[in-house]
């Protein structure tokens, strides 16, 4: 047997072996290039993981796409030429609101116009399009403006117009608004419930978007300090909002959006697929705003729990409906705090909770996740400072206005209204599907219809329609356009039938763009492969028009 000494020295004579083994092979190379050639291929490694992180991230089709496109714009004058093209789309989309623009003021007028100024708002008014019972969506209060349930909320954000919730001490009767009409949300959706845990908490924000990015925002750091997630990922289908991506651009978030199933819901298997350690949130929709349809929301609150995930639920457009359309026998899935697994949800109580606009709420299960919303600020000379919203200073007045709407109301006028618009949903949808022409996509569960065509270009029925008076919303895959019914339409809705009717009509005798139509732009938009070159078009389009 050898001792432990004398295996320590043959280890030692192998390692002298091996060094001067080595040494002897690298001596016929240059001190340079063995420098270099570690250098070298550490970059190549490098260069190789960028191009596969890459193309996981943005598909082979739009990586090629991108790479093709890059090239061509490094032909010479070919830049231009796109430049030029791209400009000439954006003059059409404004269609007009330049000359519109000319003559708006561009500094304060010398002397004031002090009470006359209100004559100069009503002239100013007279100018808006009509919408009364026209528009998708926009507005959710039925009736005049002068009248009932109008003139009962513009009379409650008048009398609390200049209070300030950021000023608790001095504004307490608003303070006590916001928190009754939070409780009071939270109570539809399932904070009463045992499964919810009974911690169910939330704030009132400007509108659903504002609701969408805090939730992000508290997923994201919620998930960092449970999990030490540094480089945040959400998953979403493709039908969910736009302010998620919004979210994922400010708040530094990697998105994933997944196509949805053929029922045009959240694919839960493929929504699995993309899950990975860096993974804080998964979103569904009840319904979503494209198709009015209720993704599965106990089965992603089951994959949420399972892998330790945010769920946030979207129910912007069915928070004020979705409870009551289930007590009036509607097949309505479980969609809130019941459902095990959802974290956060986010309701506007300016649609159909009939609020004045710049009012919506973010609610989440519990105060630890809800914390990671709040902004603390301790080394300011100004003193301490803590934030519950995006928004320091907010407008009292909206909040009065909620807590005004949802007291007159109460249970008994939600459901009425709720009666009424979702049998006014099942009529056009009836309606749409006898024009043959149409079809409408999926099934819908809520007060959205969106339809389309195989045989026509929807968005030329949609200039039609607009011809008429209508303001609808165009979509894409599939292309086609929805209308979302308010109470506003309850007494429109055999006109907008009729409309629709002669639309498809005209369209099919003479189809062909409208002059002044946007069926042309989103027919070319739809066309463009490099989607950043359509992204760069809106960018500009914006950036002309405020």
């Amino acid at each position: 047997m050898t001792t432990i000494k004398e295996d320590t020295l043959r280890a030692r004579e192998l390692l002298i072996e091996s060094r001067a083994s080595a040494n002897s092979y690298l001596s016929e190379y240059e001190p340079v290039a063995l420098v270099l050639v570690p250098l070298l291929t550490l970059f190549v490694a490098r260069f190789l993981h960028s191009v596969v992180s890459f193309l996981h991230e943005n598909g082979l089709k739009a990586t090629v796409i991108g790479f093709v496109m890059s090239s061509i714009k490094l032909v010479p004058g070919v830049k231009g030429y796109i430049d030029a093209k791209k400009q000439k789309v954006v003059d059409q989309m404004q269609s007009g609101s330049k000359s519109k623009r000319e003559g708006w003021r561009s500094e304060l007028p010398r002397e004031g116009l002090g009470t006359g100024v209100i004559e100069k708002l009503k002239e100013q008014k007279r100018k808006d399009v009509v919408w009364q019972g026209k528009c998708s969506g926009t507005v959710y209060i039925g009736g005049s403006e002068s009248e009932g349930h109008f003139s009962l909320i513009n009379e409650a954000c008048s009398m609390f117009s200049h209070t300030n919730p950021l000023h608790l001490d001095v504004f307490q009767s608003v303070a006590q608004f916001e928190a009754e009409v939070v409780a009071m949300t939270a109570a539809l959706l399932g904070s009463k419930e045992k499964a919810s845990g009974g911690e169910v908490c939330g704030n009132m924000t400007s509108g659903g978007t504002e609701s969408i990015l805090l939730a992000v925002k508290s997923s994201r750091d919620y998930m960092k300090a449970k999990k030490g997630i540094k480089r945040p990922e959400m998953i979403i289908p493709e039908s969910a909002h736009s302010a998620y991506d919004k979210a994922a651009q400010y708040f530094n978030i990697k998105l994933w959006r997944v196509p949805v199933n053929v029922e045009f819901r959240a694919d839960v298997k493929a929504i699995r697929r993309y899950i990975n350690k860096n993974t804080i949130l998964i979103v569904g929709s009840a319904p979503g705003f494209p198709h009015g349809i209720i993704d599965p929301i106990e089965e992603l609150g089951e994959l949420a729990h399972r892998y330790g995930l945010c769920l946030h639920v979207d129910l912007c457009l069915g928070g004020f409906v979705l409870p009551f359309a289930r007590k009036l026998g509607y097949p309505i899935p479980p969609f809130d705090f019941s459902v095990k697994g959802v974290t956060s949800i986010s309701v506007d109580v300016h649609k159909y909770g009939l609020a004045p606009k710049g009012t919506s709420i973010v609610l989440y299960r519990n105060h630890d996740i809800r914390k990671h919303q709040f902004v603390a600020v301790t080394e300011w000379s100004g003193g301490l400072y803590v934030s519950p919203t995006i928004a320091g200073s907010r407008p009292g007045g909206l909040i009065a206005g909620a807590w005004a709407a949802m007291i007159s109301l109460g249970q008994e006028g939600y459901l009425d209204n709720t009666r009424a618009i979702m049998e006014t949903s099942k009529k056009i949808e009836k309606g749409v599907k006898e024009i043959a022409e149409l079809f409408v996509v999926g099934r819908p569960d809520m007060t959205i219809v969106a339809f389309g065509s195989n045989e026509l270009d929807i968005f030329e029925v949609n200039d039609i329609m607009s011809s008429k008076g209508w303001h609808l919303n165009a979509l894409q895959r599939p292309n086609s356009v929805h209308i979302c019914v308010t109470l506003q339409h309850v007494p429109v809705y055999e006109t907008f039938l009729r409309d629709l009717r002669e639309s498809v009509k005209i369209v099919k005798e003479n189809p062909g763009p409208v002059t002044g139509g946007m069926a042309p732009i989103y027919g070319a938009a739809g066309r463009i492969p490099d989607r950043s070159m359509v992204g760069e078009l809106l960018v500009n389009y914006m950036d002309s028009a405020c």
